[in-house]
């Protein structure tokens, strides 16, 4: 036991444990923290906007709030992009600023411990990693856990204002 918890002890920085929203994007399947997810749609029309980046397909009036919507999928370069009845919107709430992202699917929520998540290897490059904040093993899945916070408030995004460290 003490060689297993020698093993576990400072992987990572701070800790991430919790409930997680899992998604998937293509083949792969990620987490958001629970706390940041407001609702979950499905994807309807968008009122595109001129000279935006690809990945924000425009924007949706929400109950009278004008919401962004960005297409991870375009975002994270995953290929072929479908719309089908299992696409949907997950609409986050992050520091006020409510913003929608459109995933494959939605699978579930999932409580994760911190021994559950390891850090992400250096030699992951498909995807910007420091929007990443962790690799969680739960039976024989593999989660990517996005810290979306930071994903959204990026330079490129812009969608939500940078929080002060």
């Amino acid at each position: 036991m003490s060689t297993e918890t020698a093993a576990t002890t400072g992987l990572k920085t701070k800790s991430v444990e919790g409930e997680y929203l899992t998604f998937v994007l293509g083949a792969e399947e990620y987490g958001i923290e629970i706390l940041k997810v407001q609702e979950i749609r499905g994807y309807d029309a968008v009122t595109q906007i001129a000279n935006t980046p690809a990945f924000i397909k425009g924007v949706v009036n929400l109950r009278g709030k004008i919401v962004p919507i960005v297409d991870l999928r375009i975002k994270f370069n995953l290929g072929k992009v479908e719309y089908n009845e299992f696409t949907v919107v997950i609409i986050l709430n992050l520091h006020g600023r409510v913003v929608g992202i459109v995933v494959d699917g939605v699978s579930d929520v999932i409580a994760l411990k911190d021994e559950q998540i390891r850090d992400v290897p250096s030699l992951v490059t498909s995807i910007d990693t420091k929007y990443i904040v962790g690799l969680a093993t739960v039976v024989e899945r593999m989660l990517i856990l996005v810290d979306i916070e930071q994903l959204m408030s990026s330079q490129e995004m812009a969608l939500v204002d940078a929080v002060a460290a």
